[in-house]
């Protein structure tokens, strides 16, 4: 059973079942509450702890691999400048 309460600010609560897995502690997130990432920041302000996604860095997409190989743009004709009047 899940009991959903409405904070300020549209803010969403909800009840969460903690359970034992090996020697570590988890939590069971509701379906809406699941994450598209592989790794999470665990945040505790006072009594509460807070888990949010964690974004690839800048360092990992310059790590990564090329999006596209050395053909990309090879048939892409450029332009000359132009010239312009601002006056």
């Amino acid at each position: 059973m899940v009991y959903t309460t409405h904070l300020e600010n549209t803010v969403s609560t909800q009840i969460a079942k903690i359970f034992m897995n090996g020697r570590s502690q988890a939590v069971r997130l509701p379906k809406e509450y699941r994450f598209d990432t592989d790794e999470v920041y665990i945040t505790k302000q006072g009594s509460n702890v807070i888990i949010s996604a964690k974004k690839p860095s800048w360092d990992e997409f310059f790590d990564s691999e090329p999006a596209f190989d050395n053909t990309f743009l090879e048939n892409r004709l450029d332009t000359q400048p132009q010239e312009r009047d601002f006056d």
